[in-house]
């Protein structure tokens, strides 16, 4: 249960790191900077859904021969079309956008900003929790080592995050321990989503498959919705994509090398 615990909170310690850059930096993220990060966390999330999620969610289903695929599908759709509900029905506001997105609310924009961050982060953590207990269930092909790797690939993406939340907080007036404070909550969720995503498929293995593919459909529409068009957005979006690469790049050898 150590192992667990640790790895559960690795993403996290990930996002407090990256707030804390509030400290030692002075102003709001240049542009491009932000688009690089934005792009580095996006080719993270990709490799991790097709490797850490997707692949074993088919080979958790091997046994049913060359319908092994439907699991993956179901979980994948089911991921996607939570995700499109969370982001109907929580007001949030995405980096740099000008209009609010979910029902009208009277929230401030840096709350806002910090809701989006969060129903960014659910995902991430439900993604850690499946592939944890599918290793704590004995699942072939989920090793220690495979789910570490996607720990340290989640907590290396959310380092920057967590300071494109928290340095906007403070270049809007916030002190710096409550733009610290703002970055650290928006990472809160993930280890509070990933235990309960523990307790549910460890207490259900059969939903196993399902459980890692919907996290991968959560994740990617993450990615879709939100950071590429983020990436993207302007001139000079090879910035973006060359992070991007190297993002998805690392998360792909991670998961070789220690899975």
């Amino acid at each position: 249960m150590l192992e667990i615990f640790q790895g559960l909170m690795i993403p996290f310690i990930g996002t407090a790191l990256g707030a804390a850059c509030v400290f030692f930096l002075k102003g709001a993220l240049n542009r491009n900077v932000q688009r690089g990060l934005t792009g580095f966390a996006a080719g993270v999330m990709v490799a991790a859904s097709i490797w850490s999620l997707l692949i074993p969610a088919m080979e958790g289903s091997a046994e049913m021969g060359q319908l092994a695929f439907v699991p993956a599908v179901v979980g994948f759709w089911a991921g996607t079309l939570f995700l499109l509900a969370l982001d109907h029905i929580i007001p949030h506001l995405h980096m740099n956008a000008k209009k609010a997105e979910g029902p009208h609310s009277r929230l401030s924009r840096t709350t806002m900003l910090c809701l989006a961050v969060t129903l960014h982060n659910i995902p991430e953590g439900m993604a850690v929790g499946a592939i944890y207990a599918g290793w704590l269930s004995g699942s072939e092909g989920i090793t220690l080592g495979a789910a570490l790797a996607l720990s340290l690939g989640i907590a290396i993406q959310n380092f920057p995050e967590g300071a494109i939340i928290s340095m906007p907080l403070r270049a809007a007036g916030m002190g710096k321990w409550r733009a610290f404070g703002g970055g650290v909550l928006s990472g809160a969720v993930e280890p509070i989503g990933g235990a309960l995503t523990v307790l549910a498929t460890a207490l259900i293995v059969p939903i196993l498959p399902y459980a890692l593919a919907f996290a991968a459909g959560a994740m990617l529409y993450v990615v879709v919705e939100e950071l590429i068009p983020e990436m993207s957005e302007g001139a000079h979006s090879d910035v973006g994509v060359i992070s991007f690469a190297a993002g998805f790049s690392l998360m792909m050898m991670l998961d070789v090398a220690l899975g």
